[in-house]
């Protein structure tokens, strides 16, 4: 029974690492580089990530310099930028990308205030699949006689604790995001 738990709380905290990821690719006025991580560039036919393929740099707030490690690169770093979701001309000089965020509107940061609390509910709900995953596990156990009522109910406020543990975490990053994104 133990070990089930453990690969619940996995489970959980592989869901809230995701939310975390998604939350370093929403830009909030400055430049951050991850927003570059789901950026991949044709790299002699095969897609690489962008920071695979050179150094990128953030010399200023709100400017990201990408330094291809090979200048036949920067044709496909500027292509895949563009194609990207990103929103953002790069500036090819010859040597480097210049990647330049303008400031955010206050009605986009307030867009993006509402995909950051959309995104952390998702998760929130992927965590009570999780749980309702559990019990239904726990449940079968006691059924079929591996553990008994009081070992599942101990199961299942464990998991529930978990849960509340998790959810809270959550609202924490979805808190400290929405702060970060309406500061200006």
């Amino acid at each position: 029974m133990q070990e089930k738990l453990k690969m619940y709380e996995e489970k959980m905290e592989k869901s809230l690492e995701v939310l975390q990821e998604e939350y370093a690719s929403i830009r909030a006025g400055r430049a951050n580089p991850h927003v570059l991580d789901k950026i991949k560039v044709d790299y002699y036919g095969t897609l690489t990530p962008l920071q695979q393929v050179g150094n990128i740099s953030v010399p200023e707030a709100r400017m990201i310099v990408i330094q291809p490690w090979e200048k036949g690169l920067l044709k496909g770093i500027e292509k895949a930028i563009l194609t990207s979701d990103l929103g953002i001309n790069p500036t090819n000089d010859g040597n480097t990308i210049r990647l330049v965020f303008p400031e955010l509107t206050e009605e986009r940061r307030k867009d993006l205030a509402k995909d950051v609390k959309k995104k952390g509910e998702a998760c929130k709900v992927a965590l009570r699949n999780i749980r309702r995953d559990a019990n239904d596990v726990f449940k079968k156990m006691e059924k079929s006689n591996e553990i008994s009522e009081d070992d599942r109910d101990l199961a299942e406020e464990k998991i529930q604790k978990l849960t509340d543990k998790m959810v809270e975490k959550v609202d924490k990053a979805i808190e400290a995001k929405t702060k970060e994104i309406l500061t200006v």
